[in-house]
């Protein structure tokens, strides 16, 4: 693929605060950006263009990829026969491949087994009576999760005894899920890596991920010993995985840190929150080699720019506290422009570097 030169026009399907955040490090490299999504959001205030139109409007996302040198995406749950309709016309980084695994849970891990990772011990259930025989056979407690969609602790209930089971099955709304056995491990952690068209790749350092309430909370660099001695088996796995897939932009792995080694969680086709952190410490930031990769520049360094990094998520009503971040030396405030302070969503960030 030629190289796609700052001044072009690079098309982001998703108007979230992820695509906020590449358009910032796009316009950065002089780069335009058009977003295209059903409804206005954080990235339309750093967008010089928008669509804005339903995801199956065939005749609108054939005008957005004639607008677009490159196209990406901001989320893993945009319809891959969308994408798939406007992928003659323009190059959609990373490849349909990677988004149509990604969003099939079960797809997803047996993936990754074939290519050595470890993984939960899990099963399919379609309805209930086959979730039965799955639970008799993974044990409880386990984890059930709708096989398409869901994130931050969404689609997903826990079954802590048989009993449970039908709750559980009312509670994911009756969809086709994957159950999940428990893993015993003693922290959470990701790998992110940026692979560009040559197939030169470069990784940043394991992220301590903490959660609350299913939600990431904060994310820390350097990591646990725990996870630092895992982070050599989760990294090379990570990039057997982008190679497998002729992966192109940032690609982000979740693990577990257990005692057999590091266990694959699941995958994000896309920039990821556990990489916040990057935007203050790292040399280069996730949406930059992101930028980077897609439109195919040599990628930029992921080395630390401070000893440590600590990036917390405001959620909610939390957001409210950014008159003391202000006032607080050494934070960096990242609000997403968002109107309405939920419960449970994601209003902005701040990044603390230590040393």
């Amino acid at each position: 693929m030629k190289t796609i030169p700052p001044g072009s026009t690079i098309g982001i399907v998703g108007g979230g605060q992820l695509g906020r955040m590449l358009g910032m490090a796009a316009a950065q490299l002089g780069y335009r950006i058009h977003v295209f999504a059903p409804a206005s959001g954080p990235a339309n205030d750093v967008a010089s263009a928008f669509t804005e139109a339903s995801y199956h409007q065939s005749h609108r996302l054939a005008a957005f990829a004639e607008a677009c040198d490159v196209v990406t995406y901001e989320f893993e749950n945009v319809p891959v026969g969308a994408l798939a309709l406007i992928a003659d016309k323009v190059p959609v980084l990373p490849g349909l491949n990677a988004l149509e695994i990604a969003q099939v849970r079960y797809a997803e891990k047996a993936f990754v087994q074939d290519l050595g990772g470890r993984t939960a011990p899990f099963g399919v259930a379609n309805d209930f009576e086959e979730l039965i025989p799955v639970l008799e056979r993974i044990g409880v407690p386990a984890i059930i999760k709708t096989i398409r969609m869901g994130y931050d602790g969404k689609g997903q209930a826990r079954i802590d005894a048989p009993g449970d089971a039908r709750q559980a099955w009312h509670a994911v709304k009756r969809q086709p899920s994957i159950v999940e056995g428990f893993v015993d491990f003693s922290h959470e952690f990701s790998i992110l890596i940026a692979r560009g068209h040559d197939g030169a790749s470069v990784t940043y350092k394991p992220t301590w991920n903490v959660h609350r309430g299913g939600i990431l909370h904060r994310a820390v660099v350097p990591a646990p010993a725990a996870i630092a001695g895992q982070a050599a088996e989760a990294a090379a796995l990570a990039e057997r995985v982008a190679d497998a897939l002729d992966y192109v932009g940032v690609l982000a792995l979740e693990f577990f840190a257990t005692a057999e080694g590091p266990v694959f969680n699941e995958m994000a086709p896309r920039v990821h929150n556990s990489g916040h952190w990057t935007i203050e410490g790292a040399q280069t930031s996730q949406f930059e080699n992101h930028i980077r990769a897609i439109c195919g520049l040599p990628l930029g360094s992921s080395a630390l720019t401070a000893a440590g990094v600590e990036m917390e998520n405001l959620i909610g009503d939390e957001v409210e506290r950014w008159p003391e971040i202000l006032a607080e030396r050494g934070a960096h405030l990242h609000l997403y422009g968002k109107d309405e302070a939920r419960p449970g969503r994601k209003m902005g960030h701040v990044t603390r570097l230590i040393g």
